[in-house]
C-alpha cells in the first residue's frame, strides 16, 4: 500500500488495491457513466499538465463553482499535484460574496459547471478589472471548456515540471482555502492542509461501517469541507463515489445506486420524515392504524438495546410491515447515513435507528477539517441527543463559560489574509475556539446545547437557548422552519415557517379549502393550531423559555432569497432584519 501523506496520493493508493471500476459515477444524458481509477489518474494528470502548460505557478488560487461531480474531484486533485491551492465556492452565493473571495484571496483560474456560473465569474472579472481564466464543464462550444485544457496538457507535456510540483508538496502545505458561509459579515478563508484532512480521514476511521466495495450516494455541496472529507476518506477505504444528478432527483438517484451510506444535514432527513407521516395520513383504515402504531413504537425505541423481549417482538413485526419500505426507499443497502451540520431532533435518531436505518450524528466545523465527533452505529458507541465520542487524535476540553475549545492535527492553520483573526480564534494555550457550547455526557459523548453568539438574554436577565426551543417546535410536522426572538425584551417569541404540504393536508382533513398560503395562515382555526404545536413545545420548557408570542409567516426561508447558509442555518441577523416590522409587532405591548 502506498503512503498517503498529500490528499492526490489516495489515487495511487486505491490503484494499488485494483482499479476499481466505481472509483466515480455520474449521471450523463440519463444513464450513469462510471469512472476507474486509472481514467480519474489519468484525467487529473492531463488537466494538471494543462494547467501548467497555461502558467500556473505554485501556490495559485483556483476556485471550483460546480455541482457535485467527477470532474470536480479530477479538477481538485489536478490542482493539488500543479503545486496550487483550490477554492471551493457554493454556486449559489451572491455575486458581491463571489468578488470579495476572489479578490482575497486573488483567484486567477475558475472552473465552474454552467454557462451561468461562467458569466457570473466574468462579470466579478470585470468588477475586479482582471484577467481571470475560466473554463465550463458542461459542452458548450461557445465557452472555454476544461477539456481544451487537458488536449493542451496532452500536447505540451511539461511532465518533468509537473513531478518537480508534485514532489514539492509538502503535507504541512496548504491543500485549500475554504470560505466560510457565515451568519453575518464578509466570508472568511479557513486554510486547512493536506495532514489536516488526512489526519482527520484516519480519526475517523474507526467510525466508519462501511468497506471496500460499497457505494457512497454523495449530493451535499463538495465546496463544504463535510462531504468533501467523506468523499476522500470513501476513496481511502475503496467505497464508489456516486454522484447524485441534482438535489431534485435524490429519490431515484438512491433507488438507482442503492447506497450503503450517504450523508446529509438535519433538514433534509426532517423532510424525508415529514414527507413519510404525510403519506402515513393519506392512508386509510387498517393500513393507516399499522402505520403509525409502528411510527409510534419507533418513537419509543431505545438505541442503547434496552428494550423488552415484547417491544423487540412488536419492533419486529413493525419492521416487516411497515419500516421495510423505508428501507426500500433509501435503495435497500443503507448500512448508515451521517449527518451533520446542525443538531438532530433526538426523536428522527430513535425512530430511523427503531426502523434499522442508523443515523449517525457527528459534530465538527470548516476550521476542525470537519470532524471532532460522531456517534458510531455501535449501541454502545451512541448516545441520543450528543454527537457522540470524539475521533481519534481529536482533544476537547469545555471552557468555564460552557464553550468547546478543541485541540488536534485536524486544526486549521488559520484565517487566510487575517492574522488578527486567526489569534483571536485560539486561547493562548492553543486550542481552537468553536463558538459552541457544549458539555461532556458520561465522561464521553460530546453534547452540544447551543451557539455561544446566538445565546441571548431578556430584559429580565435570563439566558435563552433558541436551538434547543427551535428544535421543540420542529418537531410539529406542521412547523417547516423556526427561529426563537427576544433578546433584550420581557420574553421570548417565535418566527415559524408552516411546512405547506402538511398544511394543506391538515385542512383537507377539516374539510377545509386551501386557497393561498398567507389565506391559510390567516384562518382563525390555523391559528388556534399553531397554537397548540408552540403549546405542545413549551410544556418541557421553563417558565422564562416559553414561547409566549408567535407569528406564522407566509415566505418560506432559502438560501437564494437570504435566509439561510448554503448549510441550511438560520441567518438571524438576515431574517431579523427582513422582519423588523412583524418582530417590532410582537414586542410593542408588552406584556410577560
Amino acid at each position: 500500500m502506498n503512503t498517503i501523506t498529500r490528499c492526490f496520493d489516495l489515487l495511487e493508493n486505491g490503484l494499488s488495491k485494483g482499479n476499481k471500476a466505481d472509483h466515480f459515477a455520474a449521471k450523463v444524458n440519463g444513464s450513469w457513466v462510471e469512472y476507474n481509477t486509472e481514467k480519474v489518474i489519468e484525467l487529473s494528470t492531463r488537466l494538471a499538465l494543462g494547467l501548467l502548460a497555461l502558467g500556473v505557478e505554485k501556490d495559485d488560487k483556483i476556485a471550483i463553482i460546480s455541482n457535485n461531480r467527477p470532474e470536480w474531484c479530477i479538477t481538485d486533485y489536478a490542482i493539488q499535484q500543479a503545486g496550487a491551492i483550490s477554492v471551493p465556492i457554493y454556486s449559489t452565493i451572491s455575486e458581491e460574496d463571489t468578488t470579495y473571495i476572489f479578490n482575497d484571496c486573488d483567484v486567477n483560474f475558475a472552473f465552474v459547471s454552467t454557462p451561468e456560473l461562467f458569466e457570473k465569474v466574468k462579470r466579478t472579472a470585470d468588477t475586479l478589472k482582471k484577467e481571470i481564466h475560466i473554463f465550463i464543464y458542461n459542452s458548450d462550444q461557445n465557452y472555454p471548456n476544461w477539456a481544451e485544457l487537458i488536449t493542451i496538457g496532452i500536447t505540451h507535456k511539461p511532465y518533468a515540471l509537473l513531478e518537480e510540483r508534485r514532489n514539492a508538496v509538502l503535507p504541512t502545505n496548504v491543500l485549500t482555502i475554504i470560505y466560510t458561509s457565515g451568519t453575518t459579515g464578509n466570508p472568511k478563508g479557513v486554510m486547512l492542509t493536506h495532514h489536516n484532512i488526512l489526519s482527520n480521514i484516519e480519526g475517523a476511521k474507526p467510525a466508519m461501517p462501511v468497506k471496500d466495495g460499497d457505494r457512497a450516494l454523495s449530493f451535499l455541496p463538495l465546496c463544504h469541507v463535510y462531504e468533501r472529507m467523506l468523499c476522500y476518506l470513501y476513496q481511502r477505504f475503496g467505497v464508489g463515489v456516486w454522484f447524485a444528478e441534482s438535489m431534485d432527483t435524490i429519490i431515484q438517484d438512491l433507488k438507482d445506486v442503492k447506497p450503503h451510506i450517504f450523508t446529509t444535514v438535519p433538514r433534509l432527513l426532517e423532510k424525508v420524515y415529514d414527507g413519510i407521516v404525510n403519506k402515513g395520513n393519506a392512508l386509510k383504515g387498517i393500513s393507516k392504524l399499522i402505520f403509525f402504531w409502528a411510527l409510534n413504537l419507533g418513537l419509543r425505541f431505545d438505541v442503547q438495546g434496552r428494550n423488552s423481549v415484547f417491544y423487540k417482538l412488536q419492533l419486529w413485526i413493525a419492521r416487516q410491515l411497515v419500516f421495510v419500505k423505508w428501507q426500500e426507499a433509501l435503495g435497500g443497502n443503507i448500512v448508515a447515513i451521517v449527518s451533520g451540520s446542525a443538531a438532530l431532533q433526538p426523536r428522527l435518531s430513535r425512530v430511523f435507528r427503531a426502523a434499522g436505518i442508523d443515523v449517525m450524528e457527528g459534530y465538527g466545523l470548516t476550521e476542525t477539517s470537519p470532524v471532532i465527533s460522531v456517534n458510531r452505529k455501535e449501541p454502545d458507541g451512541v448516545r441520543v441527543g450528543t454527537v457522540g465520542p470524539l475521533i481519534d487524535g481529536v482533544e476537547v476540553k469545555i471552557a468555564e463559560d460552557g464553550e468547546i475549545l478543541v485541540k488536534g492535527p485536524n486544526i486549521m492553520l488559520g484565517y487566510f489574509n487575517k492574522p488578527e483573526l486567526t489569534a483571536e480564534a485560539f486561547t493562548p494555550d492553543g486550542y481552537f475556539k468553536t463558538g459552541d457550547i457544549g458539555e461532556m455526557v458520561e465522561g464521553r459523548f460530546l453534547k452540544i446545547t447551543d451557539r455561544k453568539k446566538e445565546i441571548f438574554k431578556t430584559s429580565g436577565g435570563k439566558y435563552i437557548i433558541p436551538q434547543k426551543t427551535e428544535n421543540l417546535l420542529k418537531e410539529s410536522t406542521l412547523i417547516e422552519q423556526a427561529m426563537v426572538i427576544g433578546e433584550g425584551q420581557k420574553f421570548p417569541a417565535a418566527l415559524i415557517i408552516p411546512n405547506l404540504p402538511a398544511l394543506k393536508d391538515w385542512l383537507k382533513a377539516k374539510n377545509l379549502t386551501f386557497s393561498s398560503l398567507p389565506a391559510a395562515i390567516a384562518l382563525p382555526v390555523v391559528q388556534e393550531k399553531y397554537q397548540k404545536e408552540v403549546d405542545k413545545a413549551n410544556e418541557t420548557l421553563g417558565q422564562y423559555e416559553k414561547i409566549k408570542k408567535f407569528l406564522v409567516l407566509a415566505e418560506p426561508w432559502g438560501v437564494d432569497s437570504g435566509e439561510l447558509t448554503p448549510t441550511l442555518k438560520l441567518k438571524r441577523k438576515a431574517i431579523l432584519g427582513k422582519y423588523a416590522k412583524d418582530v417590532n409587532s410582537i414586542y410593542e405591548n408588552q406584556i410577560e
